[in-house]
């Protein structure tokens, strides 16, 4: 429960069924709504509404008739009234709020005649009543009187659903929508096409619901390991589906009463190994299941984006259309004639110009049919296109870039807006694709670093967290991952940082989860939460702690965590190598690193922990091997640890070291790794005693 200073300190918030009362004051006085509101100031009296508090409206009629329905439907069930009266809710949208400047803002009043909200807009109005319903969901006996002011930090509050990978049904996105607009998300971002499967009716290309929407696996690890392979609609084992262009329309529609913008997601010009084999001829092999890159010297690939994105824009009303753009593997290309010439013609020097050109392109089109392109980090990759909007994703360094270039940018960092890794203790979770995002690391993220300027802080537009499905064959499963960490990023994206406390939002929480698991939905249980690995809630004290660190070889630029510092620093890693505090190998030699203690020192132990997390590529080194020397030198060999790797879908640490009598200055220590699996070795500290 959010704690906010009080004009005049009442009781809780309450909502049932009778009539007015005055209530004496206390000491402090919580208002139970999330996201927190901007501004809340409590006064003497409370109402409570009996079966005739009605409901009347002052809005645009589209407006008007979304909201009636809504309240109607709600818990409060109110009934619209034929004229203005006491005893009730009362909305009214004007053209001016003293303090409001988002047209998404409203004012909330309750006093003895009722409640009134007051907002710029229809979506002003809707979340004055989310509001409204947690309070009267929070409070069952009246509504002590106050006032809340509140508007929104961010324009875009997004969450992105992945239905490629596993598909969900149209009821499934409906019920998201029901939640995520209560907790005043606003945009929906649908991931429909992918490898896994083509998930939107096309007229004019039948085969990609005819073919690459289907697999013989239902589960996407099962299809994934094996051979990749699409299936006809008729075949017995086919698994999958799509929405036909009626479902589109009808989830638009469904959204739209609950003021969310639905997103579209037509990936290019990667990640289309589905459309490539339904339609080879548009890679530039012309051969099925050999390419996830479309053919950029094709002017055939155009025609038939163009085309797909025609009637994508038919079903999809939304300013955004999202075109992926990220992961081109572009192997092909610089061997395709085709894409040779094209790159001649246009002056092209590389195929990143190439991936810039054709998202140019696109962009062109879509700007003349009155929309705008949202796409990945990727489509930076040799110089963003005029009016783009980018969607930072690798970090924060692709939003920032694109915002001091003069675009706007929504940020989306896996670091803290990936739901599809592990939530707590990966031991103790259904399998996931990998990471450790718990519910306080969502909370704590600040999308807006100090480093921006006022005027490139306004070109922020939102924040977004994204649920890849991989992992995550269930639409049980999806809610899981989902809820209460969504709930968060709402939170983050609505509220002002000032006004956010985690130790609040933990409590709010832990109420909302038992709040969901009451409506039907499966959330993570949060109260039985495991939290970090142990080893990295305290600093270890040794003999190495901030001695310098010789590399032999070097670490992996992409995981640097505190560069030299990392191996003696004190700190230990987490459940994954996100933390930025694993240090991740990956050359030949792996992990070669001498410590210089700077003195003659007795030695007891050397050991380091490392992981394995196999989806990823992470594996236990094959061979460890532990040396000490007094001149740096000539070395002796204290340990050789070999560890037999074997493949497996868990999260394992182990700690491999050497225990013994020695005296040294330098401790060289070596970690190589399988000639079978390779990849990439973590380690966080080497700990000597």
């Amino acid at each position: 429960v959010m704690k906010l200073k009080l004009n005049q300190s009442l009781a809780a918030l309450l909502f049932s069924a009778s009539v007015f009362t005055a209530c004496a004051p206390v000491a402090e006085q919580t208002l139970s709504v999330t996201p927190v509101p901007m501004e809340v100031n409590w006064q003497r009296g409370s109402f409570r509404p009996d079966a005739s508090t009605s409901l009347w409206i002052e809005a645009p009629e589209a407006d008007r008739s979304i909201l009636a329905e809504y309240l109607q439907a709600s818990p409060l069930a109110l009934k619209l009234a034929d004229s203005q009266s006491g005893n009730q809710v009362v909305l009214k949208q004007t053209d001016a709020l003293e303090g409001i400047t988002s047209p998404e803002g409203y004012v909330l009043s309750v006093n003895s005649d009722g409640v009134r909200i007051e907002a710029l807009s229809g979506a002003g109005l809707f979340y004055g009543v989310q509001t409204l319903l947690q309070m009267a969901a929070d409070a069952p006996e009246g509504m002590t009187a106050v006032t809340v002011k509140d508007e929104p930090r961010f324009e875009y509050r997004g969450i992105m659903l992945d239905v490629s990978r596993h598909f969900r049904s149209k009821e499934f996105v409906k019920r998201q929508i029901d939640l995520l607009s209560y907790y005043k998300i606003n945009r929906l971002h649908l991931h429909l096409t992918d490898a896994a499967g083509w998930r939107i009716e096309i007229k004019k290309y039948p085969r990609l619901t005819q073919f690459a929407a289907w697999r013989p696996q239902a589960v996407w690890k099962d299809w994934w390991n094996g051979k990749r392979e699409y299936c006809e609609e008729t075949d017995p084992r086919a698994q999958g589906g799509y929405y036909t262009q009626d479902d589109i329309r009808e989830l638009v529609a469904y959204a739209q009463k609950h003021y969310v913008t639905i997103i579209p997601e037509i990936e290019m010009p990667s990640h289309s190994e589905e459309v490539l084999t339904a339609y080879p001829e548009l890679s530039c092999t012309h051969v099925p299941y050999k390419q996830s890159d479309f053919c950029i010297g094709n002017e055939k690939t155009f025609e038939f984006l163009e085309n797909v994105l025609t009637e994508v824009m038919e079903l999809f009303p939304s300013e955004y259309i999202h075109i992926g753009g990220d992961e081109a593997g572009k192997a092909s290309w610089p061997n395709c004639k085709l894409c040779q010439a094209r790159m001649k013609k246009e002056g092209l020097k590389d195929v990143n110009e190439l991936q810039s050109y054709s998202i140019h392109r696109m962009e062109r089109f879509l700007n003349s049919h009155g929309r705008k392109l949202l796409g990945w980090d990727e489509i930076l990759d040799g110089g963003l296109a005029p009016n783009a909007t980018v969607m930072s994703w690798r970090g924060t360094e692709g939003g920032l870039a694109a915002i001091r270039s003069g675009h706007k940018a929504i940020m989306s960092p896996g670091q803290y807006c990936y739901l599809d890794g592990y939530q707590d203790a990966p031991y103790s979770q259904p399998e996931a694709i990998g990471g450790y995002l718990p519910l306080k690391k969502v909370y704590g993220y600040e999308p807006v670093p100090d480093s921006l300027s006022a005027d490139e802080a306004k070109l922020m537009y939102g924040v977004q967290a994204n649920l890849w499905t991989e992992y995550i064959p269930t639409e049980e499963h999806a809610e899981y991952m989902l809820y209460p960490r969504a709930i968060a990023l709402a939170e983050v994206a609505w509220s002002k940082p000032e006004n956010k406390s985690w130790e609040d939002f933990h409590r709010r929480a832990l109420k909302i989860v038992d709040e969901l698991k009451a409506k039907g939905y499966h959330p993570f249980e949060l109260k039985n939460e495991i939290g970090n690995r142990k080893e990295a809630e305290t600093p270890v004290e040794h003999l190495a702690l901030g001695k310098k660190v010789t590399y032999n070889a070097p670490y992996w630029e992409n995981y640097p965590a505190a560069g030299e510092a990392t191996l003696t620093d004190g700190l230990r890693g987490g459940w994954n190598y996100n933390d930025q505090l694993w240090q991740g190998f990956v050359t030949k030699d792996r992990v070669d690193v001498v410590i210089d203690l700077e003195k003659e020192t007795p030695i007891h132990s050397v050991a380091a922990d490392f992981m394995q997390i196999c989806g990823p590529e992470v594996f236990m080194p094959e061979r460890v091997v532990i040396s000490v020397s007094n001149d740096g030198k000539e070395f002796t060999q204290l340990a050789e640890i070999k560890h037999e790797v074997v493949r497996d879908d868990a999260v394992t640490f182990k700690n491999f070291g050497w225990e013994g009598e020695a005296s040294a200055r330098y401790i060289r220590y070596q970690a190589l790794a399988s000639d079978k699996f390779g990849g990439v070795l973590f380690t966080d500290e080497i700990v000597v005693k």
